[in-house]
Order: C-alpha cells, then sequence, then structure tokens
C-alpha cells in the first residue's frame, strides 16, 4: 500500500455569493490561512467562488491538479444553495448516503434547544460514501474528508465559529502528522513614524542577508509591520533564524520600532508612563478624544492617565487652557504656538508631569497653501520641556485623525524613552 500523500501545500476556496457581493467579510480565509500556516502548510492560493455548481466544481479541480489538497468552507447546511457536498461528492464519484449517526446527532442537538428540525436538515446526514465524518459539536452540519487518488478537500461550515473549531479539533489532528515535520513560523516587528520606503532604505541589502526568510512590509494607518517569515523548516531551526532576524532588523531602526508581534502603541506608551512614575495630560482639538479614548481602551490605564480636554472650539481653547487670545489671532489655532500654549495649559489644569496636545486640519476642507489638510502640530511636554512638532498626513478625515492619535502616542514614547 503506497504511503498517504503529503500535506505540505494547500488550497483554500471558500464557497459563498455572499463573499463575492460583499454582504459578508470573509474573515474564514484569514483564519484558514493563519492556523495552517502555522502548522506547516503553506498556502499556495486562495480562490473565492459564488453558489454555482460548475464554479464550484472548476475550482476544486484546478486546485486538486495544483497541489492535491484543498480546504473548502460554506455549502454545508440544509438550503437549496448550499450545493458544495453534492458537487464535490460528485467529483470525487462518492455517491452520497445517508448516514443515521450524523441524522442522531443534529436530532440531539434540536433536542437540547428544545427545537425539531425540519426536513431539510436532512440533507446534512447525507455523507458521501467513504468520506471521514468531522463531527461538528457547535452546529448541525458536520465537516467532511474525502481522499483519493485525486487528492485530498477538506470541507468545513461557513459559520466562522464552527469553521474555526472543526478546523483546530478535526481536521488539523489529521493534517500534521502528513506535513513532514517542518513549520511555517512569523515574528512581526510594528514601526510608526517612517514611511515605508525610508525603512526599506534602511534595510537595504540586509533583506539579501537575512535568507532563507523572507520579509514583508505591512502598511497601514498604524504604521509599518515588519514581518519575517520561516517557510517549511525544523522548528528549532525555524525559531533561530527568526531569532537572529529580529536582533537584525532591531539594530536597523530603534527610533520608530516599539514592539513585536500584536503590540499595541498605547500600551507601551502607558507602560512608560508606569517606569517613569508619571501622570499622563492630554488637549485634544482635531482628533475630539480619539487620543483619550484610545488610551483608556487599556485596561489599567487610570494608574497613570489623568484625563483630558476636548478643546475643539477657540473658545474652549482660550477659557480651559488659558491658550492666550492674542497667539491664535497672530499663529491660528493650527500652530506650534498653539499647541505650545494648549499642553501647558492641559498639563497645569490636571497637575500632570506628561502632557501632549493635538491640533490640526483634518478636512475635508479649512485647508490652505501654508497648512494644508492634513497639518497636525503636536506639543510634547516632558521632563519639564516642551517640544513641538509638525507633520503633514494624507488620507480622508478619519485617516488623518487617526494618524494624529498614533503620532501623538509615538512622540510621546520616544521621549519617554
Amino acid at each position: 500500500m503506497s504511503s498517504p500523500r503529503s500535506l505540505d501545500t494547500v488550497e483554500i476556496i471558500t464557497i459563498g455569493t455572499e463573499l463575492l457581493l460583499g454582504f459578508t467579510v470573509d474573515t474564514n480565509a484569514a483564519f484558514l490561512g493563519q492556523t495552517l500556516s502555522a502548522a506547516g502548510v503553506r498556502v499556495a492560493e486562495r480562490t473565492t467562488v459564488r453558489d454555482a455548481a460548475a464554479d464550484i466544481r472548476s475550482a476544486v479541480e484546478r486546485a486538486l491538479d495544483r497541489t492535491g489538497f484543498v480546504v473548502t468552507t460554506g455549502g454545508l447546511g440544509p438550503t437549496r444553495d448550499d450545493i458544495s457536498r453534492d458537487v464535490i461528492a460528485t467529483l470525487f464519484d462518492m455517491p452520497l448516503t445517508f448516514d443515521p449517526v450524523v441524522w442522531d446527532a443534529v436530532l440531539a442537538r434540536y433536542a437540547r434547544r428544545g427545537a425539531v428540525p425540519s426536513e431539510s436538515n436532512r440533507t446534512q446526514a447525507m455523507i458521501p460514501r467513504g468520506a471521514i465524518v468531522l463531527p461538528n459539536q457547535w452546529g448541525t452540519a458536520p465537516g467532511l474528508w474525502l481522499e483519493s487518488a485525486r487528492g485530498v478537500v477538506v470541507m468545513l461550515p461557513g459559520v466562522p465559529l464552527e469553521m474555526r473549531n472543526l478546523l483546530v479539533h478535526e481536521a488539523l489532528p489529521r493534517v500534521t502528522p502528513r506535513t513532514g515535520g517542518t513549520v511555517i513560523r512569523s515574528a512581526t516587528l510594528r514601526t510608526n513614524g517612517v514611511p515605508e520606503s525610508t525603512l526599506a532604505d534602511r534595510i537595504g541589502d540586509l533583506e539579501d542577508r537575512l535568507a532563507p526568510l523572507s520579509l514583508a512590509y505591512l502598511p497601514g494607518t498604524t504604521g509599518v509591520d515588519l514581518r519575517l517569515t520561516a517557510w517549511q523548516l525544523p522548528a528549532a531551526q525555524a525559531d533561530a533564524l527568526l531569532d537572529r532576524g529580529m536582533a537584525e532588523l532591531r539594530r536597523i531602526a530603534p527610533d520608530c520600532m516599539y514592539g513585536e508581534g500584536d503590540a499595541d502603541l498605547a500600551t507601551a506608551v502607558l507602560e512608560r508612563l508606569r517606569q517613569g512614575a508619571h501622570h499622563l495630560a492630554v488637549a485634544e482639538s482635531c482628533t475630539g478624544g480619539m487620543l483619550g479614548a484610545r488610551l483608556t481602551d487599556i485596561a489599567g490605564a487610570s494608574d497613570v492617565f489623568l484625563g483630558g480636554a476636548i478643546s475643539y472650539a477657540n473658545a474652549v481653547k482660550i477659557d480651559l487652557l488659558d491658550v492666550p487670545a492674542a497667539v491664535i489671532a497672530e499663529h491660528g489655532a493650527v500652530s506650534a504656538e498653539s499647541a505650545s500654549a494648549m499642553v501647558q495649559g492641559v498639563a497645569s489644569r490636571l497637575g500632570a508631569d506628561v502632557a501632549v496636545a493635538i491640533t490640526g486640519i483634518a478636512g475635508p476642507g479649512g485647508g490652505t497653501p501654508e497648512k494644508p489638510v492634513g497639518t497636525v502640530w503636536f506639543a510634547f511636554l516632558v521632563h519639564g520641556r516642551v517640544e513641538t512638532h509638525r507633520s503633514v498626513f494624507g488620507g480622508n478625515r478619519s485617516e488623518i485623525r487617526e494618524r494624529a492619535v498614533l503620532g501623538a502616542l509615538m512622540g510621546l514614547w520616544k521621549r519617554l524613552s
């Protein structure tokens, strides 16, 4: 008897017209990619198809020809558009047969809810002959493992909770023994305040010296993540290479790298405040309280974050934060001078030894040639000294405001070091 097929490369097919129309966000594909990669399976391609027999069959056939291993989600329910089981069973020449054990599990699940299944639910007990049933403790549609000379297709429900649990508890234990004992592992450095192109210039030919690791630049409104990945290597070798690679990257740009993995910039700032026994106050204009909200999203922030002022109107800047009216008249509300007065005012009002102020033009209107939309002035009061900084952010109103919040956090993080 031949040895079982290696399952080190997979294609993912998510099935559902609602995914293509955009009414449902395809979180399943992302979870599958992360989980299978962590188990040492390389994801070669991801495809989304509508609930149409010809499209499903074509996508699965092409994927099997390329890799011999496919994971699908969706199309296992009891309604007329749930046709994945039928199509793939036909492709594998495995006729559907009624499975009383699966049906009993469906009946028992409904009984626990005090309900009775409809006749259409019986379709969920129609199992391709020769398939392995992946019992679903979280729903009524079982997963299916179909294997023949054509390859392996693992069929999972489209409901995210059910899909995730079946993948982790039922499918992966059958996959991992057949991956060749290798892993795919990643490590991420989080940066803010330095553009992607500047990071690439700093890294330069280091990227070549990091081989066999691959380096990905992942820009977003929160900054640029640098992700190193070790592909299908023994675990010990992958970990050693990633440790070395991360150390090399940290030496390149220590001024903008604030954490690893899923590190959060607001959390990093709060920790530095704690280390220095500081207390923070914020004064916000264009961000309208977003910075305060970002900080108080973190449990336990109250031990170092005192509060803040949303001084959106000039009158509030003058009356609440003691910004001189003459400063606003001469320099404007969006200026180094106004930001400096705001930060000193809020620190004095709240008795803080660390403070930050934000004032800017978030748009879409209000810009001038001298102060275009996206202009934001920051002022930082740390260690008894006030420093101001100007940035011009791109994007729409929401993105500019978000980038301003992150700019304030990154400015604090640097100055508290």
